[in-house]
C-alpha cells in the first residue's frame, strides 16, 4: 500500500481509503449486517488500508459507532474522518433525497461531541462539512468554528465533500482558499473528470489534496451496471437514467484498448488512472464485500499509467459530450 501526505498536514493516509457509507446504509443494492461491517473494516486495516472515511447521517450514527467499536483500542493507528452538516434526527434517509442542512455554531459542537462519542474516542483525525453550498463556504464563522477545534485538539484538520452530484465546481475552488483546509472531496472516475481535473489543479498549487468517491461512476466501470440493470429507486444510482448508462458502456469500449495493452481489465485502468493524477490523495471505492476490499487492494500495488496513455486518456475524454454539473446558484 502506498501512501500519501494529506494536504497541509504531516499525516500520512492510505491511496486506497474506505469509505464507510455502504456499511450503514442499503443504497448500494445490498444491505450490510453489523458483523459482516465489522469484518470488512477489519480485513481492510489489515491488508494495509488506515484511512476510514464516514460521515454522522451515514445510518444516523450507525457507521460512526461501528467504526468505533471496532477501533477503540487501535486509535493511534488509525487515520478516521467523519462529516456534518445534515440534522437527520426526525427525517427518512432515501437516496438522493436532501435533508435539511445546518452549520449553525450550536449544531456543529453538538455534531461534533456526538460523532466523538460514537466513534470513542477524543479527537477525530479529519473533520468535514458535508455537502455545503456556496453560501457556507464563504461563511467565515464555520472556518474560525474549525480553527478552535484545532487549537482545543478535538480535529487535527478539516476538509469539504462537495456535493451530493456531480459538479460543485466554484464550492471547491473557494473552499481551497481556507487557510486550513487540508482535503477536498469529490466524485471523480475516469468517465467523469469534469470538475475534478479542474479541483485538482488548483488543489496541487494550495497544497490541498482530493479525496475521490464514486472512481466506479456507479458500477459502469465494475460491470456491476450493464444496458440491463434496472435500479431500484432507493439505490444512491437511480439518479443515472438509461441514456447515460448507454452512453458510458460506449465509452468504455474506447478505453479497452488501453486497458488490454497495459494488461488492465477496465477496473484497474480506472483506478490506477485516478492513482496516477496529480493532486490526488485517496480514493474510497464502493465497497460491499471483504472479496471486494481484497480486489481494491491489489489494484494499488504500483504500475501507475504512463504519462503518454494518460494523455491518450484525456484526449478521449475531451472528444466526449459535455454533461450536466450541479451547483449552488452564485450569491455575490
Amino acid at each position: 500500500m502506498n501512501f500519501n501526505k494529506l494536504g497541509k498536514t504531516d499525516i500520512k493516509v492510505s491511496e486506497l481509503g474506505f469509505g464507510a457509507w455502504s456499511i450503514a446504509l442499503d443504497w448500494w443494492g445490498k444491505k450490510i449486517e453489523e458483523d459482516e461491517a465489522k469484518r470488512m473494516l477489519k480485513r481492510a486495516y489489515d491488508l494495509g488500508i488506515n484511512f476510514f472515511e464516514t460521515g454522522d447521517m451515514y445510518g444516523k450514527g450507525k457507521s460512526e459507532k461501528i467504526i468505533g467499536e471496532v477501533f477503540k483500542d487501535m486509535r493511534k493507528d488509525v487515520i478516521i474522518s467523519t462529516k456534518y452538516g445534515y440534522d437527520f434526527s426526525n427525517v427518512e434517509q432515501i437516496g438522493h433525497s436532501e435533508l435539511p442542512q445546518s452549520f449553525e455554531k450550536e449544531f456543529t459542537k453538538k455534531a461534533l461531541r456526538d460523532s466523538l462519542e460514537r466513534l470513542q474516542t477524543d479527537y477525530l483525525d479529519m473533520y468535514g462539512l458535508h455537502n455545503p453550498k456556496l453560501n457556507h463556504i464563504r461563511e467565515d464563522s464555520i472556518f474560525n468554528l474549525m480553527d478552535e477545534f484545532i487549537k482545543e485538539d478535538k480535529i487535527k484538520t478539516y476538509q469539504v465533500a462537495l456535493g451530493p452530484a456531480i459538479g460543485w465546481t466554484q464550492e471547491g475552488l473557494e473552499a481551497m482558499d481556507r487557510t486550513n483546509i487540508s482535503a477536498v472531496q469529490t466524485v471523480y472516475n475516469i468517465l467523469e473528470q469534469t470538475p475534478g481535473n479542474e479541483l485538482m489543479t488548483k488543489a496541487v498549487e494550495k497544497n490541498v489534496g482530493i479525496l475521490v468517491r464514486v472512481p466506479e461512476a456507479s458500477g459502469i466501470l465494475t460491470g456491476k451496471v450493464t444496458a440491463d440493470t434496472k435500479i431500484d429507486e432507493k439505490d444512491h444510482r437511480s439518479v443515472r437514467k438509461g441514456e447515460w448508462i448507454k452512453a458510458s458502456l460506449q465509452k468504455v469500449e474506447q478505453l479497452k484498448p488501453i486497458a488490454e495493452r497495459n494488461g488492465l481489465t477496465i477496473t484497474e485502468l480506472a483506478m490506477k488512472f485516478i492513482m496516477s493524477k496529480e493532486g490526488f490523495t485517496s480514493v474510497f471505492p464502493t465497497v460491499t464485500s471483504e472479496e471486494e476490499i481484497i480486489s481494491y487492494v491489489e489494484m494499488t500495488k504500483g504500475n501507475y499509467i504512463s504519462k503518454s496513455d494518460m494523455r491518450e486518456i484525456q484526449e478521449l475524454y475531451n472528444s466526449w459530450p459535455s454533461y450536466e454539473l450541479k451547483a449552488t446558484i452564485s450569491t455575490k
